[in-house]
């Protein structure tokens, strides 16, 4: 069952990546990042209150949000840290770069994942699993050279680095979430509050770095985009928790699916925004989507 929501998940995190190109194009990066954390936390402000003020009603089903400690606020606040840190690098990455490019670079995340996983969790890789590892790097070798086409070089292109960043707190960030889960932290408690949050985090790095700069900086648009990053994210994250819930999930093929998320985003790339090189690109793809596939194989073997 965990592997159908892992794979729902990634459809729904491919739907959160087109949403989040076209919101970020020509936009200023901070007030769109501010409003997706903000509408997330709306989202779900009626299962909080619903959960408070009607436990009963709520307490067998997978929305309830119970009442925990501090202790435990202190870990989602940590979580909150290590995503919007991800997430800062990635949105400013997604605007400079095109889809076609950060998306696979970003798929590259379960490599890391299986790294930490075999360092934390004891999870130790097969035959298989070391040829997707390998097949993950040229992958990323050749995407370097479809991207000098563009005029992007991966040495000294600052939005490379962005997107590496973003790739690696992104891989700490699911490391954090199994150890969360496989300490029975609730689900939907984690989901909730590191999005409330995050917001908080938001609105202060707004006023300090935003709001002061804005009038000299990309100007700001409102775009129906905006609200739909947030509503992807939130029930692709609802399922990606859920799937972890499972005694027997493994975060590695959890987090490798959802990275399967980039086929979407990439085929977004090529109908809707038009980019460069997609012929070269498609080849980088395959061997990033082999790559997980031997990933799945040696974890089933």
């Amino acid at each position: 069952m965990w592997l159908s929501l892992a794979f729902l998940s990634a459809l729904l995190l491919g739907g959160y990546e087109v949403f989040k190109k076209a919101a970020l194009n020509n936009n200023a990066v901070i007030p769109v990042l501010l409003l997706n954390t903000l509408f997330c936390s709306l989202l779900f402000l009626p299962f909080i209150i619903l959960s408070y003020a009607a436990p009963e009603l709520m307490r067998d089903t997978i929305f309830y949000v119970p009442h925990v400690d501090a202790r435990t606020h202190l870990y989602i606040f940590g979580k909150s840290c290590i995503v919007l840190t991800s997430w800062l690098f990635a949105y400013f990455a997604t605007k400079h770069l095109p889809i076609t490019i950060a998306g696979p670079i970003k798929a590259s995340q379960p490599i890391l994942t299986l790294v930490g996983a075999l360092v934390i969790f004891g999870e130790r890789l097969n035959l298989y699993q070391w040829i997707g590892v390998i097949l993950a790097v040229v992958s990323f070798i050749m995407l370097s050279l479809s991207g000098k086409k563009e005029g992007i070089n991966f040495k000294h292109n600052l939005w490379i680095l962005f997107i590496v960043l973003a790739t690696v707190t992104g891989a700490m960030s699911a490391l954090y979430d199994k150890y969360l889960m496989s300490h029975n932290f609730d689900r939907m408690t984690v989901l909730v509050w590191y999005s409330y949050y995050q917001f908080g985090l938001m609105a202060l790095i707004s006023l300090i770095m935003w709001y002061p700069r804005r009038k000299t900086t990309t100007p700001f648009k409102w775009r129906n985009s905006i609200f739909f990053i947030s509503l992807f994210l939130v029930c692709a994250d609802f399922v990606y928790f859920y799937a972890l819930s499972y005694p027997d999930s493994m975060i590695s093929i959890v987090s490798m699916i959802r990275r399967s998320s980039v086929v979407v985003s990439f085929i977004a790339g090529a109908l809707i925004f038009k980019e460069k090189n997609i012929k070269d690109k498609s080849a980088d793809l395959i061997l990033v989507l082999l790559g997980m596939l031997f990933l799945y194989i040696g974890t089933r073997a």
